[in-house]
């Protein structure tokens, strides 16, 4: 390892986001984050429960939107506003035109409050305006959204990348100097994709040799499957050494690639989000880790925070929003950054099934029944 600091950073990071991340986990498992302004506050709302939350998400291609975050952000309005609020679903299917006219639909039918979760954090900048023309308050939820918005939930995304980077630093050892690493970025119209990009170079240049590096329109697995292809014959099936990939849906499709060109052992490669087949693949051995963000605690709390928006609850949303970021159009948004947690075959039991995110049925189907008990998950 060489002295570059931002290795010292990383560590000291990673080791506040994995306290962080199990203290918070254990505060929603006891109730304590669901006590924030609950509805002992003395603090009056200037709406009831009758709260009607317009969710804008951007594609079906991911698996937690519709599986996790719809379904726990729509639970947690309900249980807030006494099963009288109401949360109005619009997915995008990675469509920015589709986007924005859902978006416009919600302004037109006034919905009190907005949670979008920008495919393209410029091009929705100007929905956000309106929105605020219309008196309606914006949260972006997951990616950092352009225009006036009043608050932002996601994760340290930062640290994702640099989580995923050392994973491969560290698992590459005494070999990294000289090992050829292809880097295979998110969708450059995704905020979050130079924040990932960044925290991954933070530990990966200097210490590996980055020969290929693609950024991946939409996150489209297809895009990253044909990309994987060219650097394959470019470099070289057996010279690869190890697959940056910034999210599960692209791990896999560079997986298929690799065994399709006839690799008889899959190099290490990245992954994020813990889907379900990538969580099988790590079992299985051919996908090296991923990273865990809990789908719980962002989007219940991202649910909070828009229906304390909209009643304004100021105090109750202030607790929520205690970090601060910048936006290429906005300065000091208030944020809350929930942490990450890597995920590998030794720590399956304790995150993904600890939170009730999968149950050793889902993963250890019969085609993963011997890998499952290979690592001891029955």
């Amino acid at each position: 390892m060489n002295a570059r600091t931002p290795h010292t950073s990383a560590v000291r990071r990673f080791s506040i986001a994995l306290v962080a991340s199990a203290s918070a986990l254990s505060l929603a498992a006891c109730g304590v984050v669901d006590g924030i302004g609950g509805g002992d506050s003395s603090e009056s709302p200037n709406k009831g429960d009758d709260v009607t939350v317009g969710l804008l998400l951007p594609d079906k291609d991911t698996a937690r939107f519709e599986k996790f975050d719809h379904p726990l952000i729509k639970k947690e309005v309900a249980s807030l506003t006494h099963d009288k609020g109401k949360v109005v679903y619009a997915n995008a299917e990675s469509s920015t035109d589709k986007q924005s006219q859902q978006f416009q639909q919600m302004i037109a039918d006034a919905v009190d409050v907005i949670l979008v979760d920008a495919l393209d954090s410029k091009a929705i900048a100007p929905d956000v305006q309106k929105a605020k023309d219309a008196g309606i308050p914006v949260i972006a939820y997951d990616r950092l959204a352009e225009g006036p918005i009043d608050a932002y939930v996601s994760h340290d995304n930062e640290l994702v990348g640099e989580v995923q980077g050392r994973a491969l630093v560290e698992d590459l050892g005494a070999k990294a100097a000289t090992s050829k690493v292809v880097m295979m970025n998110g969708d450059p119209a995704d905020p979050n994709t130079a924040r990932f990009k960044k925290g991954a170079l933070d530990e990966l240049e200097g210490e590996v040799n980055i020969v290929k590096r693609y950024d991946t329109d939409k996150w489209s697995p297809e895009t990253a499957k044909a990309n994987m292809e060219k650097a394959i014959s470019a470099v070289g099936l057996d010279n690869i050494a190890a697959v940056y990939s910034a999210n599960d849906g692209m791990a896999g499709a560079v997986i298929d690639a690799l065994k399709e060109s006839g690799a008889s052992k899959i190099p290490p490669v990245t992954g994020q989000d813990a889907n379900l087949d990538a969580v099988q693949r790590i079992v299985a051995g051919e996908q090296f880790m991923t990273v865990y963000k809990s789908f719980l605690l962002e989007a219940t709390n991202a649910a909070k925070m828009a229906v304390f928006k909209a009643q304004g609850r100021t105090i109750q949303f202030d607790a929520l929003t205690q970090d601060s970021v910048d936006s290429p159009t906005q300065d000091g948004i208030p944020a809350q950054l929930v942490s990450v947690v890597p995920l590998t075959k030794s720590n399956i039991k304790q995150t993904v099934i600890q939170d009730g995110v999968y149950t050793v049925k889902d993963i250890c189907t019969a085609e993963y029944k011997a890998d499952c008990a290979a690592i001891g998950l029955n």
